[in-house]
């Protein structure tokens, strides 16, 4: 448990180092406030969070020795606001399967609780299946490309499930309630358009509004344009430098993470197929052995129950602690997405304020150059005449230049300013989300380890009890005895 909290405890460490020493570089006058650090030197308050459990577990009363939540199991809402500050709720449920003669797919329930005055109403309900979720997620990024859109799991991130199964549609349910809770508690994006669309539409006028948006090949070309910007940035200011140091840094440990867990669930996998070929083995031998009956079939009995009980770890450590990890690992491709676009905006920035700065050289030069040898005038302009048309040609793309400067300085300081609002709100939900999952998985070991245990510590007991020592009858041993003598 120290260990796997100790993982995110470094990475912050190293974040902060790096961010010291960068400032310290920096001759830029910006005193720049960690926003990844923020809420590190006092415990989350979770106090005034309003839960939305899936559904009421009454497993929750048995063995765990710890009632701690976990990202897909259970469901907070994201921010530290009271309930009655809190103006739209939404809750997603009821999965239902539909077939088409094309294709077959399932739609969830999305029911929404609302006193802001933008919508029609106080309360929604309407159906959407995975792909709405897609467009919903696609339209924001496209509308807000400097606002961390929270992610989506992958359509078939859980391949050992049948996608139609009650246990794939619980955790997909419960992760497409985190998407929506996420986007909900978001100052900027909850009031989009587009969000409040996905809501409240019906079926045809959602999917009307569905085909508008920007084609695939544009999106591919802006996504090429940022990664092009992001290699070419030469001077990233050094709170954004050491944010994407500390997202490749937080990636790779979660990736490590993330094998290891998938080794382990392979290794616990091949031991229970182990356990299900070895219980057999008793019963079999109880067929053969008069004698000890009773002890070989409470031996599978055990066997059996050890089975179900590494099959249970599996299945709850699957959903509880390696879709989390997925979880964060997709949110770190989002925030360097983020990043690039943000990169985007300033390189372009740059090359504007690069080239006013050649144009602003060029014109002094044009005033005391010698016009005599131009090409106007060999075609047989007056040199003056050459160089005032030079001069007041310079004079209006310096001016067209530093308008496209001030509006891309704008652009620019409102992409850092909410990159930076972004980050802080989700660093805070990170130390909390990844505190619940690592007390989770450890709550899961503990509760199977003490299952096995009980299990065993019972087959002792009944073992040892007389009454299952079947001793052989007179009438056995006087036949055994004439056998003999013969």
């Amino acid at each position: 448990m120290a260990a796997t909290e100790g993982i995110v405890s470094n990475i912050d460490n190293k974040y902060e180092e790096n961010n010291v020493s960068s400032k310290s570089s920096s001759d830029e006058k910006i005193k720049f406030k960690d926003p990844l650090l923020t809420g590190l030197d006092k415990e989350s308050d979770d106090d005034g969070m309003e839960s939305l459990d899936l559904e009421a577990s009454a497993k929750s009363e048995e063995g765990s020795m710890s009632c701690s939540s976990s990202l897909i199991a259970n469901f907070r809402l994201d921010d530290d606001y009271d309930g009655e500050t809190r103006d739209l709720f939404i809750i997603v449920d009821d999965p239902e399967k539909h077939t088409s003669t094309l294709e077959a797919y399932v739609t969830f329930r999305i029911t929404t609780k609302t006193s802001r005055p933008e919508f029609e109403g106080n309360e929604f309900s309407v159906r959407r299946r995975y792909n709405d979720f897609l467009w919903i997620r696609q339209r924001l990024e496209e509308k807000h490309p400097t606002h961390l859109v929270p992610p989506l799991p992958e359509k078939h991130s859980l391949k050992r499930m049948d996608r139609f199964s009650p246990e794939f549609l619980k955790v997909r349910q419960a992760a497409l309630q985190k998407f929506l809770t996420r986007l909900a508690d978001h100052p900027v994006l909850s009031f989009d358009t587009c969000f409040q669309i996905f809501l409240t539409a019906k079926a045809w006028e959602f999917q009307a509004h569905k085909k508008q948006g920007s084609g695939f090949l544009s999106r591919v070309s802006d996504s090429l344009h940022n990664m092009s910007a992001s290699y070419m940035m030469k001077n990233r200011p050094p709170e954004f430098a050491a944010m994407h140091d500390y997202i490749m840094m937080l990636s790779d440990k979660l990736g490590v993470m993330d094998r290891i867990a998938q080794r382990v669930a392979k290794e616990q996998t091949d031991y229970m197929i182990e356990l299900t070929e070895w219980g057999p083995c008793y019963t079999l031998w109880a067929n053969s052995e008069d004698q000890l009956t009773g002890a070989l079939l409470t031996m599978s009995k055990a066997v059996d129950e050890c089975v179900k009980a590494v099959r249970d770890l599996i299945d709850d450590t699957d959903t509880r602690f390696a879709q989390p990890l997925k979880e964060y690992l997709l949110y770190a491709e989002c925030i360097k997405t983020v990043l690039r676009r943000r990169d985007a905006i300033q390189n372009e920035y740059d090359m504007v304020v690069e080239e006013l700065n050649k144009r602003k050289d060029e014109k002094e030069n044009v005033k005391s150059s010698d016009q005599t040898y131009s090409i106007g005038a060999f075609l047989g302009k007056d040199p003056e005449d050459v160089k005032q048309q030079k001069h007041e040609k310079l004079g209006q793309q310096i001016t067209d230049l530093i308008h496209q400067m001030e509006t891309l300085n704008d652009k620019t300081v409102v992409a850092n300013a909410d990159l930076k609002a972004d980050m802080e709100r989700w660093h805070k939900h990170k130390q909390r989300d990844l505190r619940e999952t690592f007390m989770c998985l450890a709550d899961l070991q503990i509760a199977y380890y003490e299952k096995c245990l009980s299990v065993w510590e019972s087959t002792i007991r009944t073992i040892q009890n007389k009454d299952h020592i079947q001793l052989p009858s007179t009438a056995a041993m006087n036949e055994h005895h004439d056998s003999a003598l013969v």
